[in-house]
């Protein structure tokens, strides 16, 4: 198991002693592109980590969504993307046709990037209605690191929020988790 962690534009600072893979932030809906993105970036891969991006998804314009995202995400080789599918802040959600068109559409987009989906173990079971998860499920349920609660195979786990996100992924190293995000 690799160890992990996703940050937002809320966390300023972050350590990646001991941090194989980070997740950011990128974007959210149609508007939002996190301010400290590209220091973020740097800061992930000055460390030698796996990165990948995310996008807040919002309900609607699914296709739009992912053409913002992806205009907006650096192309490295190698790089992860997800859609982040959970409540937002008014207390909608996209869809799971949403969240399937818009990972669709960043694969259509971006071909050659493994495409993830993040959400949490109850959507999983209770909004999800097609079981896509594009090319990798990312599921938050806060247990046992490697131990979440779905039957549903899956590649990265959140396991807490406290201080910050943390994650292990299902590789052996990191080169392995490299190799598969440029397959």
């Amino acid at each position: 198991m690799l160890h992990g962690i996703d940050v937002s534009s809320h966390q300023t600072d972050f350590d990646t002693d001991e941090v194989d893979f980070v997740f950011i932030k990128a974007t959210e809906g149609r508007s939002y592109v996190n301010p400290k993105l590209d220091g973020q970036v740097k800061r992930a891969k000055d460390a030698g980590c796996v990165v990948g991006f995310y996008h807040f998804l919002w309900p609607g314009n699914a296709k739009a969504q992912a053409e913002y995202f992806v205009s907006h995400t650096p192309e490295r080789t190698g790089d992860l993307l997800a859609a982040d599918w959970e409540q937002t802040g008014d207390g909608t959600w996209a869809s799971s046709k949403d969240k399937d068109r818009f990972i669709h559409e960043v694969k259509r987009l971006r071909p050659h990037y493994r495409v993830l989906l993040y959400c949490n173990r109850a959507y999983w079971r209770t909004h999800d209605t097609s079981s896509y998860a594009g090319d990798g499920l990312w599921i938050a349920d806060y247990v046992t690191p490697g131990k979440p609660r779905v039957e549903a195979p899956w590649r990265i786990h959140q396991y807490t929020d406290r201080p910050l996100d943390k994650n292990v992924a299902d590789f052996d190293s990191k080169q392995a988790m490299r190799d598969w995000a440029e397959a």
